[in-house]
């Protein structure tokens, strides 16, 4: 079997482990904690986990070619914040809405000018704009919220197709996975992302111009933030500059969670959603056995912890059982 081969089978392996201990978590919290398995709660567990989920998308690209982005969660708190702003002034929402989606793009495109043209660090420069445009957001709206927003969209995005427990909101989250996972996947794009985290001189070698790839995935992320900032105004019909306040942590633990490396170089999307599921059912799961905000932050930074350290366990063991059949095979001299 080839390199590329036992790359894919450790991916899948990695994959397919994740997704086993999603139903399991799925089953036991069915049986285990009251009102799990409603269908009230299964459409409110999807709407928990859109956010995260439309985020990791982007996410998952930015970090497969090596770099980070931590802001995502302050873009999508200034996008409320912006969009409660101009409401207030106002303007129709459907002004409002692509304004901010672009105002999360001008976002993002900051934090690319940093990282590939100033050549900064990506996780000193998104921690810096993380702050920045959550302060931002504070200083648009202050600490009060702007509601009543047109009842037609608040309620297309709470409401479910048809009489079912499927939300609305779920049809363009598929649609644009779909996307994502074909460009990631299946693409010269993807391969330049997958090419420039293993290897980003290497990449340049080869044609790629990563600086411009890695610019314009910033960009992605910042508009798809503004979008995720958008969907959440509406779904809490509140605008608020701490809408999304430690979300980025919940979207790194899923795309880690789902096998994607902190490294570069290394991940799947449907890894990536599948560490979404778990995170989110996880998360609802203890969320109805009243368990705090604080508690709910733990686990998932025990997730995280987990997910960086697993890996890197598997992959040296694996190394080490190389190496001692190497030498097993190697005659001595």
């Amino acid at each position: 079997m080839s390199d590329q081969g036992n790359r894919l089978g450790r991916l899948l392996s990695w994959d397919a482990a994740v997704v086993l201990v999603t139903v399991i978590v799925l089953i036991v919290a069915s049986g285990a904690v009251e009102n799990f398995g409603t269908s009230r709660n299964f459409t409110f567990l999807l709407l928990d986990l859109l956010p995260i989920a439309l985020v990791a998308l982007p996410m998952t690209f930015i970090i497969v070619t090596g770099e980070i982005d931590l802001s995502v969660a302050s873009t999508l708190g200034l996008t409320s914040a912006v969009m409660g702003s101009l409401w207030d002034a106002g303007l129709t929402i459907e002004t409002i809405i692509p304004l901010c989606i672009v105002l999360g793009a001008v976002l993002g495109a900051l934090n690319g000018f940093f990282v590939t043209v100033l050549k900064l660090p990506s996780l000193a420069v998104t921690i810096g704009t993380l702050a920045l445009y959550r302060g931002l957001a504070f200083v648009v709206l202050g600490d009060g919220a702007v509601a009543d927003f047109p009842r037609d969209y608040t309620t297309w995005v709470t409401g479910t197709i048809g009489d079912g427990p499927i939300p609305n909101v779920l049809i363009p989250l598929v649609v644009v996975a779909l996307i994502f996972g074909v460009v990631l996947h299946a693409t010269p794009v993807g391969r330049g992302v997958f090419a420039a985290g293993a290897g980003e001189q290497a990449a340049r070698f080869a044609g790629i111009r990563t600086g411009r790839l890695k610019f314009w995935l910033y960009v992605v992320a910042g508009a798809v933030a503004g979008l995720a900032g958008v969907l959440w105004t509406l779904r809490y019909s509140s605008a608020r500059a701490d809408n999304g306040f430690g979300l980025e942590l919940a979207v790194v633990a899923a795309v880690l969670l789902g096998g994607v490396s902190i490294f570069g170089g290394k991940g799947t999307l449907p890894g990536v959603l599948a560490g979404v599921v778990l995170l989110a059912s996880l998360q609802n799961a203890l969320r109805l056995q009243d368990v705090s905000n604080e508690a709910l932050n733990i686990v998932t930074g025990v997730l995280l912890i987990v997910s960086v350290l697993l890996p890197n366990i598997v992959t040296s063991a694996r190394t080490a059982v190389r190496r001692r059949r190497q030498q097993a095979i190697t005659p001595e001299r």
